[in-house]
C-alpha cells in the first residue's frame, strides 16, 4: 500500500538540456509527451541555440516548460545546472535532444523508485537504426550493457549513469552533486561520486531509450574524443576510488585492458607480423561472436553482416583511447569545449 501510495504522488521530471538540435527535438518532446505515465513536467533547457530550436519548442504551447538561455555555455553540464533549478520533481529524468524515450521509460522508472532508498537508475541504450555505423554502435551496446553493466550491477559498482537515460532522486542530487563542470562527460562525473557517497544506485535494462549516433566518421571520432577524454579525465578526479575492491577491479579491467589492446595492434606487426595476423582473426572471431550475440538480443539479423565493421570501429575506438590518453594523462590538458556530432532529421 505504501509503494502504491509512492508511485501516485511521486512527481517525476524531465531535464532536456539542448543546443542546436533543430533536427530532432521535436520527436524527443513528442515522446516524453507519449509516455504511458506521464511525467509532471518537462524542461528543456535551450543553451544559445542559432538554428530552430526555440521556435519548434514554442511550438508545443503550454505542455513544457522552455528556458533560454542567450549565450551557448559550450557545456553541456552548465544546460543542466540551470534547468535543475526549475525542477519541482521529486524525481528528474536526464535525457538528451537526440534521444526518443520508450513509451514505458516513465512508468518504469515510477516502480524502480518504489525502494525509498534508491538514489538513481541507470536506464538502457540502444541505437537508432540508421547506417553501418549507427550499427556498430548498437553491437557496443549490447555487449557493454549486457555483460559489463550487469557485471557491475552484482559488484555494486555501476560506473556511468548514461546521459540520455538516468533518473535521480532530487532531493539527494541537490544536496550531494555539484556541477564543476571540469570534465566533458558529466554523466560519468555524477555516477562517481553517487558510488563514492554509498549510494544505491540501479540499473533496469527495462528503462529504454533510443539515441542518435553519429552516422558518419568524422562526427562519429569527435564523439569518441570527448567520451575517452572525459573517461581520462574523471580517472584523474575520481581517482581515490580506486582504494575500494570493486571499483578497483572494474576500472583496472575497462582501462587496462584499452591499454593493452591498443598497444599490442600497434606494436605487434613490427614485432611479429605472423602473431599479428593471429591476434586480427581472434579479433575478428570476437566481433562476429559479439555481432551474432547483438542481432539475437536485438532481433536485427541486419548486426551480423557488421562484424568486419565492427572490428574496424574497435581498432578507431583503440586509436582515439590511446591519443586522449596521451592527451589528458601525459600531456595534462583539458579540454571542456561541447563537441557535438552532426545530426540527422528524425523521421
Amino acid at each position: 500500500m505504501k509503494a502504491f501510495l509512492l508511485i501516485r504522488f511521486m512527481k517525476i521530471s524531465i531535464l532536456i538540456p539542448c543546443h542546436n538540435e533543430e533536427k530532432s527535438i521535436r520527436k524527443c518532446v513528442q515522446s516524453c509527451l507519449n509516455q504511458t505515465r506521464r511525467a509532471d513536467e518537462i524542461i528543456v533547457v535551450d543553451d544559445g541555440s542559432t538554428d530552430t530550436s526555440f521556435e519548434i519548442l514554442k511550438t508545443f504551447n503550454g505542455s513544457l516548460k522552455v528556458i533560454r538561455m542567450d549565450k551557448c555555455t559550450g557545456n553541456k553540464s552548465y544546460a543542466q545546472e540551470f534547468g535543475l533549478k526549475f525542477v519541482a520533481g521529486d524525481i528528474f529524468i536526464a535525457t538528451d535532444g537526440d534521444t526518443v524515450l520508450d513509451k514505458y521509460f516513465v512508468e518504469r522508472i515510477a516502480r524502480d523508485f518504489e525502494d525509498e532508498e534508491l538514489a538513481a537508475v541507470c536506464g538502457y541504450v540502444r541505437s537508432l537504426k540508421y547506417n553501418w555505423l549507427t550499427a556498430c554502435r548498437q553491437i557496443d551496446y549490447v555487449v557493454g550493457q549486457n555483460f559489463h553493466k550487469i557485471a557491475q550491477s552484482y559488484i555494486k559498482f555501476l560506473m556511468v549513469i548514461p546521459g540520455a537515460a538516468g533518473a535521480f532522486k532530487t532531493e539527494i542530487f541537490r544536496k550531494n552533486i555539484t556541477f564543476d563542470h571540469d570534465t566533458l562527460t558529466e554523466d560519468l562525473d555524477f555516477t562517481y561520486k553517487l558510488n563514492k557517497m554509498g549510494f544505491k544506485i540501479k540499473y533496469d535494462r527495462k528503462a529504454v531509450v533510443y539515441t542518435q549516433d553519429p552516422s558518419d566518421l568524422i562526427s562519429y571520432f569527435k564523439q569518441m574524443q570527448r567520451w575517452f577524454a572525459g573517461g581520462w579525465q574523471n580517472i584523474l578526479k575520481h581517482r581515490n576510488i580506486l582504494k575500494k575492491p570493486g571499483p578497483a577491479l572494474e576500472l583496472s579491467l575497462t582501462y587496462l585492458d584499452g591499454l593493452a589492446f591498443t598497444l599490442l595492434f600497434f606494436i605487434l606487426p613490427i614485432i611479429n607480423i605472423k602473431f599479428f595476423i593471429f591476434y586480427v582473426l581472434s579479433c575478428l572471431l570476437v566481433a562476429i561472436i559479439s555481432s551474432i550475440y547483438a542481432a539475437i538480443i536485438t532481433k536485427r539479423a541486419d548486426l551480423v553482416l557488421y562484424a568486419p565493421f565492427y572490428l574496424f570501429i574497435t581498432i578507431v575506438n583503440a586509436l582515439v583511447f590511446i591519443i586522449e590518453f596521451f592527451k589528458v594523462i601525459v600531456l595534462r590538458r583539458k579540454d571542456l569545449i561541447w563537441i557535438k556530432p552532426t545530426r540527422r532529421r528524425m523521421i
